[in-house]
């Protein structure tokens, strides 16, 4: 008789999940919890922070979409 609750591969399976994600559990509770330390104001400034590179390549973006929109419809 298979059982709901008894056939042999079912129960491996639960038992295989169970046991997968107290693994993953133990792994993601054991991380370190250090402070962070984030400094906004730094003196190193990486150039996508800078405004113009935002201007140039929302500038760049907006002329390869109407050049592909373009490109699309073609009249014979």
């Amino acid at each position: 008789m298979k059982g709901f609750l008894l056939d042999a591969r079912s129960v491996a399976q639960k038992l295989l999940f169970i046991m997968a994600g107290c693994l993953f559990a133990t792994i993601t509770f054991a991380q370190d919890k250090k402070e962070i330390d984030v400094n906004v104001n730094s003196s190193k400034s990486n150039f996508w922070g800078q405004p113009w590179v935002w201007v140039v390549g929302a500038a760049v973006f907006i002329l390869l979409l109407v050049a592909i929109l373009r490109g699309g419809r073609r009249n014979t």
